[in-house]
């Protein structure tokens, strides 16, 4: 996830430490590719992925992981339901008012797994018949972070920034409102989920499972969540992830420009 969960993911850990009086250690001196290969390694147990990920983890033989909990964020938009979006921003003086005004136009998307950031893009685009060339230039930024500033200085016209992501820099950032636009909102899409691996004994998952979904119902843990826009988690099921499975199947055809491979 991104880098702006660390802070509520620690404090997630370091809750669920008191709460089961189980030694944890949060990870997060090493990049994210890491975090996940140690993931798919067993040598970490539990983590937040992004849902492209995890179904590719999931459609696996003999799958390795299970799901815990899904996170509902706060604010209206999210409808009290484990979802998210992605929101196509611009800087505010660029003249693009819809999606359709971005053709030709410089746009970052920030990883190829990344379902809010590139996924849901190609799948846009096959739903407005498009297949390849949409874009004029194309660039893997690394992050959502680092394409919202490629906008802000102009090196790009536009990107699909994961909505809890925008929102958290809108938090931090109260004149990020003045430089920036929305000009669509892409999705709604499932939720990143929690994971825990199956190496981890099966009363333990079900004690975290039943930690994570009762969280909101305890002020201290209600008050953990609050700060990280969490509203609540709650119990999902593999297939809650069958939309990503359908737009990433139908992506696969899409191309983001005439360069792209």
């Amino acid at each position: 996830m991104a880098d702006n969960t660390l802070p509520v993911m620690a404090e997630i850990a370091a809750y669920a430490e008191r709460r089961l009086r189980l030694p944890t250690e949060f990870i997060d001196q090493i990049p994210w590719q890491q975090r996940e290969e140690r993931f798919d390694r067993g040598e970490i147990q539990v983590c937040w992925i992004c849902g492209v990920p995890y179904v590719q983890k999931a459609d696996q033989p003999n799958p390795q992981i299970e799901l815990l909990a899904a996170p509902v964020m706060q604010g209206d938009r999210y409808q009290n339901r484990p979802i998210y979006f992605s929101d196509v921003v611009v800087r505010r003086d660029r003249p693009f008012q819809q999606f359709t005004d971005l053709r030709g136009a410089r746009w970052a998307y920030n990883e190829p797994r990344s379902h809010s950031g590139y996924v849901l893009t190609r799948y846009h685009l096959a739903m407005l018949e498009e297949s390849r060339g949409f874009f004029g230039s194309v660039v893997e930024s690394g992050a959502h972070q680092i394409s919202l500033q490629q906008i802000l200085s102009g090196e790009v016209d536009a990107s699909a920034i994961d909505s809890t992501v925008l929102e958290h820099a809108l938090r931090e950032d109260a004149s990020l409102q003045r430089q920036i636009r929305v000009i669509d909102t892409l999705g709604p899409s499932p939720s990143p989920p929690w994971l825990v691996s199956t190496t981890v004994p099966a009363a333990l998952r079900t004690r975290l499972r039943s930690l994570l979904v009762q969280m909101s119902d305890d002020p201290e843990g209600a008050e953990i969540l609050a700060r990280g826009g969490l509203a609540r988690f709650v119990l999902v099921s593999d297939r809650d992830y069958d939309p990503i499975r359908h737009m990433q199947q139908i992506a696969a055809a899409v191309s983001l420009s005439g360069s792209e491979a």
